[in-house]
C-alpha cells in the first residue's frame, strides 16, 4: 500500500430541503388552515478517526465529496426526512486545514486534527431546512401563502495533512540501520537492503513491553544535510517527528568507523532537527551504535568510550546493539521503557 501524507479534497454539505405552502383540506372543515411541513436538514460532512487506517491513500483517488439534500415538508405539518451525513475515514493525526476560496490570498488556517479512534470533526455543515407556512400564521395573516426555502449547505477546499502518532521515532542517516531494528523487535517489515535510502516511507511498529503494555516506534526514512530545506526526502518525513515523545539517534559503526566519523554523522541529523524545529533535539534521549557484528569487540569498546566522554552526549544514554546477533536488543528495549515511564 503506497503511503499518502497530504492530500486535497472539495466538499459539500447538502442543502436544506424546501418548507411546503399547504392548507388542510377535509371534509366538513371549510377553513382548515395552513399545515404546510419544514423541509429536512442537509447533510454534513464529517471526517471521522479510524485507527486502522495509516494512510491518505483513498482520498488521494476520490477528492470530491457530497452529501444530498435535505427532503421537503409536505402537507399535515410532515417535516422532510433529514438527509444521511457523509463520512470521511481518516488515520489518526490527521491535520485538517481550511483552504481560501479559489483566486483569494493566504494560505488557509489550521482547523482541527484527529487523534483519536472514533473522534470527529465537521468540516461542512449541512443546510437547515426551511419553515413551512404553518410556521408563519399571524392575527393579521390567517392564510400565509408562502414558505421559507431552505438554506445552502457549506462547501470548501481542505487540505490534509498526516502526521504519524507514536511514541518514539528512529532517526539517523541513510543505511543507519532504522528499518532492521524496527522488524527486530516489532512485527513491522519495512525494507531492508544494503544501499541508501532503501526506506522511502515511514514505518510504524509495535513493541511489546510485557504483558499488558506496548510501545509505538516509527522508522523515519533517512536525513541528510539540507533535509529541513527539501533535500533527499526533506521536510515530507521530517513532520512526522512533530508528535512522538522520544527521538532514538542510530549510528552506523559499519559505515563511520571511528569517533570522528560518528559525531560528524551524529551532527549532521541533529542541525536538520534543530533547523526545522529547535525543540525536536530536546527529546533525543538514546543515541544507539548499531551494526557492531561488523567491527572487534576491542575497538567496540574503544568508540563506546569516547563517545560517552563527549559533551554532546552528555544527556544521551549510548548503547550498542546488533540486530543480526541480537546483542543490545534486550537492553535497548528496557533502555526505551524506562525512558518513556520517566
Amino acid at each position: 500500500m503506497r503511503f499518502i501524507d497530504e492530500t486535497k479534497i472539495d466538499v459539500e454539505a447538502g442543502n436544506g430541503g424546501n418548507g411546503c405552502v399547504s392548507f388542510r383540506r377535509e371534509k366538513y372543515i371549510p377553513k382548515g388552515g395552513p399545515d404546510g411541513g419544514d423541509g429536512g436538514k442537509g447533510g454534513d460532512i464529517i471526517l471521522r478517526g479510524d485507527s486502522q487506517k495509516n494512510t491518505l491513500l483513498d482520498l488521494r483517488y476520490q477528492r470530491r465529496y457530497r452529501a444530498c439534500k435535505g427532503a421537503n415538508g409536505s402537507g399535515k405539518n410532515r417535516t422532510g426526512a433529514a438527509s444521511e451525513n457523509v463520512e470521511i475515514k481518516v488515520p489518526l493525526g490527521t491535520e485538517v486545514w481550511f483552504l481560501p476560496p479559489e483566486g483569494e490570498p493566504g494560505e488557509g488556517f489550521l482547523g482541527g486534527e484527529i487523534l483519536e479512534h472514533g473522534a470527529s470533526l465537521v468540516v461542512a455543515r449541512g443546510g437547515r431546512g426551511g419553515k413551512g407556512n404553518a410556521h408563519f400564521t399571524s392575527s393579521t395573516n390567517r392564510t400565509p401563502r408562502f414558505a421559507q426555502p431552505g438554506a445552502e449547505g457549506e462547501s470548501g477546499s481542505f487540505k490534509l495533512v498526516l502526521k504519524l502518532i507514536a511514541q518514539v521515532a528512529l532517526i539517523g542517516l541513510p543505511n543507519a540501520g532504522k528499518s532492521t531494528l524496527i522488524s527486530t523487535v516489532s512485527a513491522a517489515r519495512p525494507k531492508v537492503a544494503a544501499y541508501p535510502f532503501t526506506t522511502l516511507q515511514p514505518h510504524l511498529g509495535i513493541m511489546p513491553v510485557g504483558d499488558f503494555h506496548q510501545i509505538v516506534i516509527a522508522d523515519i526514512p533517512g536525513l541528510v544535510t539540507d533535509a529541513h530545506l527539501g533535500t533527499g526526502l526533506g521536510t515530507r518525513f521530517l513532520r512526522h517527528i512533530e508528535r512522538t515523545e522520544m527521538l532514538v539517534h542510530l549510528l552506523s559503526v559499519a559505515e563511520h568507523h571511528d569517533c570522528q566519523a560518528l559525531l560528524k554523522a551524529y551532527e549532521v541529523v541533529a542541525r536538520e532537527l534543530t533547523l526545522y524545529r529547535d525543540d525536536l533535539i530536546d527529546r533525543e534521549k538514546l543515541v544507539i551504535l548499531t551494526q557492531i557484528d561488523t567491527i572487534p569487540e576491542e575497538r567496540l569498546e574503544v568508540l563506546m568510550r569516547e563517545l560517552r566522554q563527549h559533551s554532546r552526549m552528555a544527556e544521551r544514554k549510548v548503547m550498542a546493539i546488533s540486530a543480526v546477533t541480537g546483542a543490545g536488543i534486550k537492553e535497548f528495549k528496557n533502555a526505551l521503557a524506562l525512558s518513556l515511564a520517566g
